[in-house]
């Protein structure tokens, strides 16, 4: 490892933020207090801030030199609507709130990095450092986009970083191309005509219609795109009826469906329908069809990867660094600033769990458990990661 030295004397100071953060979530679009902290610390830092953008967002600016060079790196910030079962000294202190995805260890590493290039400026350009709100399912990415980021702040190109339980502490993970899915939704009433259930043939039963639709919606998978096309769709919810006695006059799929790339999308959502539509006739009923898509696919450029590979050597060694990391199914809003923007997003590796004092849950670190924690000793890694990328992407001339 060849960290950057003020960084690791920082560690410390990092980690009390870090687990500040921790002990006190905040939703999507509520991160408050935890915008305040990081401008009041960049402020702080003589780093001129822009807020406002995606409600709660931060923007921070830092230039060197005469370049007009200038690259952005994101960190989120917003906690998850669950409850912590932790129970060391920074455990949530709000019931039904967690950082159970690492966000407050996100959000410290970015300001481990600002210190570090506020107070040496060994590049020349712009480093602009956002911290978004509202990656949990609240779009904060799109929502900045919207506002302005890209427009206010031009940039060259973007990067994100992710911690990854299940990857060795301080080892990096990417891939060029797809690495994180699409997320849609489908929300799907079949209705029918209610009846006694002795007397079937008086009604038309929307749960036989639903279990038929069910069953051939996962032929689409199977049978009608390419083997090679990765795709996931999963029913999560069935709900229909009341009573033991009582044919419903309605049921109700509900589900996901994720993707690497839209064609593929575009193919399931559109013979989600129609296979709904088909089956539903033949059987005399009819359906409400509803398909909201979420985050697009995440995909990397090929040349920020590579540069970004670079950056991650330079800071963890060759050997740390995987290249060909198993793309995921979940999904990830930074996917939109990619959509915009050339760039690369990263996995830093979270270890097992074995980092988690006593008082943790059961179960393994991972993300989205109730007994998941972010590793401390990743903060001065992340830290030294986006510096390396930044004085790599503006060299001093």
């Amino acid at each position: 490892m060849k960290l950057v030295e003020p960084i690791i004397a920082f560690q410390h100071e990092l980690q009390e933020i870090r687990r500040d953060l921790h002990a006190h979530p905040e939703l999507c679009y509520e991160e408050q207090r935890t915008a305040d902290i990081v401008a009041a610390r960049l402020t702080e830092w003589g780093i001129p801030i822009v807020r406002g953008l995606g409600i709660t967002g931060v923007v921070g600016i830092i230039k060197n030199g005469s370049s007009d060079r200038a690259i952005g790196l994101r960190a989120d910030m917003d906690a998850l609507p669950m409850q912590e079962v932790n129970s060391f000294a920074h455990a949530s202190r709000h019931a039904g709130k967690m950082h159970a995805c690492g966000h407050d260890g996100h959000t410290a590493m970015l300001l481990g990095a600002a210190h570090h290039l506020a107070t040496h400026r060994h590049f020349d350009g712009t480093v602009y450092l956002i911290f978004q709100p509202a990656e949990e399912g609240g779009g904060g990415a799109k929502r900045m986009m919207d506002d302005g980021l890209f427009t206010q702040f031009p940039m060259d190109a973007v990067y994100g970083m992710h911690n990854w339980p299940g990857i060795e502490a301080g080892s990096f993970g990417v891939v060029a191309g797809p690495m994180m899915a699409s997320s849609n939704e489908f929300r799907v009433v079949v209705k029918g005509k209610g009846a006694h259930a002795a007397q079937p043939h008086r009604g038309v039963d929307p749960v036989m219609v639903a279990v038929q639709i069910a069953q051939a919606w996962q032929t689409i998978i199977s049978r009608e795109k390419n083997p090679l096309d990765t795709a996931v769709l999963s029913i999560t919810q069935i709900h229909a009826g009341s009573a033991t006695n009582v044919i419903p006059d309605e049921a109700v799929l509900i589900g996901t469906v994720r993707t690497f790339t839209t064609e593929v999308l575009d193919l399931i959502q559109r013979r989600m329908q129609e296979i709904a539509d088909g089956v539903a006739t033949g059987f005399n009923a009819s359906v409400d069809f509803g398909f909201k898509r979420n985050y697009p696919p995440l995909v990397n450029h090929a040349k920020e990867t590579a540069f970004a590979v670079e950056a991650m050597k330079a800071v963890a060694g060759a050997d740390r660094v995987n290249t060909d990391v198993e793309p995921t199914m979940g999904a990830e809003d930074f996917a939109f600033m990619l959509q915009e923007k050339p760039g690369c997003y990263v996995f830093i590796g979270n270890g097992e769990g074995d980092h988690r004092m006593g008082g943790h849950g059961l179960g393994p670190c991972q993300l989205h458990n109730a007994s998941y924690d972010f590793n401390d000793n990743l903060l001065p890694v992340g830290a030294s990661y986006w510096v390396r990328l930044a004085e790599m992407s503006l060299p001093l001339r």
